[in-house]
């Protein structure tokens, strides 16, 4: 009786299971010559165009194409010459492209005292942490000259650069350097400001400004409101 059993036992392996085998086996060797006949050498050698090689499908030789005249990129249309350049009609421009609020004031001093003030101070009169170790005084803010010079100055210096400074227009984008330029315009009315400046009914501060260890001390003391006249 066992013998029998083993006997159907090997029969069905021999009807059934060896051709199951060997159908999975062609089935699986299928499958690999299709994916062997994707690798090309096109997978590594890709009709591309590489930066900066020479490429004769053009007759001057060059992958990079010159853009089309007068297209512009996105976001790079720049069609507002006050806030780009800080020029009307080519002249400096002694007004701001947008309204200047309290949080303007607030970023225009945090990105002063980061990029600015190493050089220029926290004050503004040039004698910045970097000038007191040697480098270059720039000229102070309440030099005479810079006390009239338009706001516009301002941001085309930190645009273009000037004598010894390098342009900051990689690190700074154009509205902060408008903030930047109104905080600079603050910083020079707190030296040279009256309390007939003081709009009437708000009390006069008096500022007595120092600087220690690259940090600006204000001692303020509020004085009567000033009365309108």
């Amino acid at each position: 009786m066992a013998y029998v059993l083993m006997e159907r036992i090997n029969d069905f392996k021999t009807r059934v299971y060896k051709p199951t085998l060997r159908r999975a086996a062609i089935l699986l060797g299928a499958l690999s010559l299709c994916l062997l006949a994707g690798c090309r050498e096109d997978m590594q050698n890709q009709p591309k165009f590489i930066p900066l090689r020479e490429n004769d499908f053009y007759r001057d030789n060059r992958s990079a194409r010159p853009t089309i005249e007068g297209t512009i990129a996105r976001g790079q249309l720049e069609d507002d010459p006050l806030l780009y350049t800080g020029k009307v009609n080519g002249q400096e421009a002694d007004q701001f492209p947008f309204p200047i609020t309290e949080k303007d004031f607030a970023r225009g001093r945090e990105r002063f005292n980061i990029y600015c003030s190493p050089c220029h101070s926290q004050l503004g009169d040039g004698n910045g942490m970097i000038v007191q170790r040697g480098f270059k005084k720039p000229p102070s803010y309440f030099d005479p000259r810079l006390m009239k010079a338009p706001v516009g100055h301002f941001f085309n210096v930190i645009t273009n650069g000037r004598g010894a400074m390098a342009d900051y227009s990689a690190q700074v984008p154009v509205a902060d350097r408008w903030r930047i330029a109104a905080y600079i315009r603050a910083l020079q009315l707190s030296q040279t400001a009256t309390s007939g400046d003081v709009p009437a009914g708000q009390p006069v501060m008096s500022h007595a400004p120092e600087q220690t260890f690259g940090e600006v001390k204000l001692a303020e003391r509020a004085t009567e409101p000033t009365e309108a006249k």
